[in-house]
């Protein structure tokens, strides 16, 4: 695996290092050691997947506080997404700085969200499924959110979401400061 750091402090893409043949290709996803040779949190606690079946479609901004809060490693497995994080760390260098990027079933990248971070992505395509490995075991009273055109943040998104639920759409103002 290939880990390069991001703008964003402690969040990183990882891309796959294949071994090709005439068969295909075989790479790791995950390794324990490669991820604390790279001070990151390898502990794993769930594994999710989603499937949003209309392009368009937005989930999050989500994350969980305190003691509950979360690393996770997100992978498009079919169709695109746009990926955005937001540093919610405030004596994070980066704190309210976002970062975003495209995860697609081509890239087979993957994003490593440190705990601290809002996560949320956008389907490009009909059909995208996500795959996430999480550091925590979800806890709804632990649960947050920030809406995704949250004014404080001014995150660019492709275009506008077609399909988003009422509770992401709901979630009220972050105020800066």
């Amino acid at each position: 695996m290939k880990f390069t750091p991001l703008p964003l402090d402690g969040a990183y893409l990882i891309d796959l290092e294949k071994k090709e043949d005439s068969r295909g290709f075989f790479a790791r996803v995950f390794c324990r050691r490669e991820y604390k040779a790279h001070g990151l949190d390898p502990d794993i606690a769930q594994i999710n997947t989603s499937l949003s079946l209309k392009r368009g479609t937005l989930r999050g901004l989500h994350y969980q506080v305190f003691p509950k809060a979360e690393t996770k490693v997100i992978r498009c497995l079919r169709g695109a997404l746009w990926d955005v994080i937001v540093d919610l760390r405030p004596d994070s260098k980066t704190y309210l700085c976002h970062y975003s990027c495209e995860l697609n079933e081509e890239n087979r990248r993957m994003l490593y969200v440190p705990k601290g971070f809002a996560h949320g992505f956008l389907t490009l395509e009909d059909n995208t499924e996500a795959y996430y490995l999480v550091g925590e075991y979800y806890s709804p009273e632990h649960e947050r959110g920030i809406r995704y055109n949250d004014p404080a943040l001014n995150i660019p998104w492709p275009f506008e979401p077609l399909v988003i639920s009422e509770k992401d759409r709901n979630y009220p103002d972050l105020k800066k400061g």
